[in-house]
């Protein structure tokens, strides 16, 4: 991507140091875990996942500072504020034509664990989006995880992993977020299972938007970018994930889609740009496995 000579977002919120990991057991049970809730969600307080606040995490907009940063660090917390800043562009001229002022989330940086207003979530959970406070949680370690243990390597498909918590948070103001969890509370778990895929197929969806807009008007993609991107969407799959881990599929469990399905829907929203293409709701090939 040529994102260096980007603007950089004013709404990153930077807590890395502030909060510590807690053990969550060990063995081949913790990694089936991680896999099983690594998927890029929404919020995961939905999931069950998330607890009451915890006095380790100190509530602030700043690092500690207890450590020295990574350089690493420091450069994709740089990377992160230009894809975040770039989604700022695009998005409020796409929801303005919807009758919806865009309000910028911000950004918060962690390590090991944060408390939201989702509840308190450790790293395992992965990036999340929480409605209440209209926040979008990444530690930035799960970018190692996304190369060496999904093989997703390279920066837009970090990019990738911004741009979906932003489409929930687009969601989130279209009011989608909250008719879905109404309708999930209405119906069988397999039933909620399925509206939570076409929930994220949707947000994935919402990402391809943006990189759709930011190639056609900043060209900001280079070559290889967009299969970075599909190759993120297709590592976290969960029929890919469930396979990995455990070694078989259950479609049934299925909350954010198969690898086959992400794919897809992240290439429609990329290659048409539009919110009327990301309708994943009334797509009937969407609930397909």
């Amino acid at each position: 991507m040529r994102w260096q000579g980007g603007r950089r977002s004013s709404n990153v919120e930077d807590r890395r140091g502030l909060g510590r990991p807690l053990a969550v057991g060990g063995g081949a049970a913790s990694i089936i875990v991680a896999l099983l809730v690594l998927l890029l969600g929404g919020d995961p307080s939905e999931l069950g996942l998330g607890g009451g606040e915890d006095p380790r995490v100190a509530q602030g907009t700043g690092g500690s500072g207890q450590q020295p940063l990574d350089p690493r660090q420091e450069e994709l917390k740089d990377f992160v504020s230009v894809v975040l800043a770039d989604t700022e562009d695009t998005w409020p001229a796409l929801l303005k034509a919807e009758g919806v002022r865009y309000v910028q989330p911000r950004l918060v940086l962690f390590t090991g664990a944060v408390q939201s207003a989702c509840g308190f979530q450790e790293s395992a959970v992965g990036p999340f989006y929480c409605p209440p406070d209209q926040r979008v949680y990444l530690d930035l370690d799960f970018f190692d995880e996304l190369d060496r243990r999904f093989g997703a390597p390279g920066d837009f498909a970090q990019a990738y992993v911004v741009a979906h918590e932003v489409g929930h948070h687009v969601q989130n103001l279209l009011g989608i977020s909250r008719k879905v969890q109404a309708l999930r509370g209405r119906v069988s778990p397999e039933e909620a299972n399925a509206l939570s895929v076409l929930q994220e197929l949707q947000a994935d969806c919402f990402a391809g938007i943006w990189a759709h807009h930011a190639q056609r008007e900043r060209q900001l993609l280079e070559a290889g970018d967009v299969e970075e991107g599909l190759g993120a969407a297709s590592a976290i799959g969960d029929d890919t994930l469930q396979r990995r881990a455990q070694g078989y599929v259950v479609p049934e469990s299925f909350t954010h889609g198969s690898s086959e399905q992400r794919v897809a829907w992240f290439r429609r929203g990329l290659e048409q740009g539009t919110l009327a293409a990301c309708d994943t709701f009334n797509a009937p090939a969407s609930r397909g496995r």
